[in-house]
């Protein structure tokens, strides 16, 4: 039996979110700073994000908004090919919300036509697509559309038919009573709860008072990096902690989780597991580039676990020095584990540069690696000597070493009599290559032919 594709319905405010990204350069002590611009970049955001993740997963997707006739609701839309969009009149102009980057790191946002607009008005034949619906996501943000008195009305009839997932504002409508899920983060948990507090104790107060003042089977607070805090009618509270630690831009993760969510419901896992698949899902999404990834930006040569660049750059602007190392990494062993730390010795802070499945495949068979390159990469950003990981594709990692510029270069030293190519790259910026002992009989190999001879 062939299974249709889950038709999800999104509802909320929709704006054009645009990415500008350069590095400063001083043109003179009397002048200010200049960022050169490298690239622009611009995707839907709001609803229309959450739209665009569920459309990229293969669903049916109808995202219920308000658009207008101005070029920013053009560009919105034309980023949402694929989305079934039902759209009521705007009031007012498109939102437009632009970050500015200095590197990696958000150094501003410019908002434009975000003061606050009249309700939209719907009318009876848009809200269809919501009867249709497996599951239903409301993204609010807090300009109207999640305040609309026939949406309310709607879901209000068909909460407990199908899973709805409300992703509240701070500033926004309160959620229709009976919904399956609401995913408030921390800090708006907090907000709407009037609880007070940042530790995770704080966090989860905040839950039980929301659950019982708006009456969802659950709320589940997002702690960004850490997880997700689960409050139901149970009386125990459950924690899912996120399986990868990413450090970097976190836009969109809250989406992702929401989106992920909704899916999983409607495909029919229960909160648990729907939970604890999306948590998952939304480190995978920041790993993988987060909302980069979905404006265009060419993907990357490699794939970072972890952000590099902060760690780097604390160093560096200390005047540290930043060791990188190197390796596959398959079945962690104490030789490995050795080999880590006497680099972390060398320095300052320790960037791990894996290979990738693809590159473990060309080098040693199809058999290899056992262990996905994501498992390696957690287990790696575990050890308290890594400050980060970077998964690469090609055979060895001249290119990624060229983005990272470390000043020393660790290999175990069994290449001690061989010249490596990484050798004359690191020759561009004076960076050198040193060599630390093996741990003897400890090789991944050795474990493999053991494991196949047992």
């Amino acid at each position: 039996m062939i299974r249709r594709p889950i038709r999800l319905t999104v509802i909320g405010d929709t704006f054009l979110d645009v990415d500008i990204v350069g590095l400063t350069r001083d043109v003179g002590p009397s002048a200010p700073p200049v960022i050169d611009v490298s690239r622009r970049l611009s995707r839907a955001g709001g609803a229309g994000l959450v739209a665009s993740m569920l459309q990229l997963d293969g669903h049916e997707v109808t995202l219920l908004t308000a658009v207008n006739d101005d070029q920013s609701s053009s560009s919105v839309v034309a980023h949402l090919e694929g989305v079934n969009v039902v759209a009521a009149e705007l009031p007012g102009r498109t939102p437009v919300k632009t970050r500015l980057f200095e590197g990696s790191e958000v150094i501003g946002r410019f908002d434009e036509h975000c003061d606050q607009p009249a309700v939209p008005v719907f009318s009876r034949p848009d809200l269809s697509c919501l009867d249709d619906a497996d599951a239903i996501v409301v993204s609010d943000y807090a300009r109207g559309v999640a305040a609309s008195p026939v949406i309310r009305a709607r879901l209000d009839r068909l909460a407990g038919s199908r899973p709805i997932v409300w992703d509240p504002h701070a500033r926004g409508a309160r959620p229709t009573r009976n919904v399956t899920l609401v995913t408030p983060n921390a800090d708006e948990a907090r907000r709407l709860s009037g609880i007070s507090g940042t530790d995770l104790s704080s966090s989860i107060d905040a839950a039980d008072r929301l659950r019982r003042e708006w009456a969802p089977a659950a709320v589940a607070v997002t702690l960004g990096h850490d997880g997700a805090i689960v409050s139901s009618s149970n009386r125990h509270c459950l924690f899912v902690p996120s399986p990868r630690q990413v450090i970097g831009d976190t836009c969109g993760a809250g989406d992702r989780l929401t989106a992920s969510v909704a899916a999983r419901l409607a495909a029919g896992a229960d909160l648990p597991a729907a939970v604890l698949g999306a948590v998952d899902d939304a480190g995978e999404f920041l790993a993988g580039g987060g909302v980069a990834s979905m404006s265009g930006e060419p993907p990357d040569r490699h794939t970072s676990a972890s952000d590099w660049r902060p760690a780097v750059e604390r160093v560096r602007t200390k005047g540290g020095t930043v060791v990188a190392a190197g390796g596959c990494f398959d079945l962690i062993h104490p030789g490995h584990l050795r080999t880590l730390r006497s680099a972390r010795q060398l320095g300052d802070c320790l960037i791990v540069l894996v290979n990738s499945d693809a590159s473990i495949r060309r080098l040693k068979g199809a058999g290899r690696p056992i262990v996905p390159q994501a498992d390696r990469a957690e287990v790696l950003l575990a050890l308290e000597y890594v400050d980060a990981v970077v998964v690469f594709d090609e055979s060895e990692p001249s290119r990624t070493l060229r983005d990272i510029r470390p000043d020393v270069w660790v290999k175990g030293a069994d290449y001690l009599d061989k010249q490596l190519p990484e050798e004359s790259v690191l020759d561009e910026w004076h960076g050198r290559t040193v060599t630390v002992p093996l741990v003897p009989h400890r090789s991944t190999s050795a474990l493999v032919a053991r494991l196949e001879s047992a």
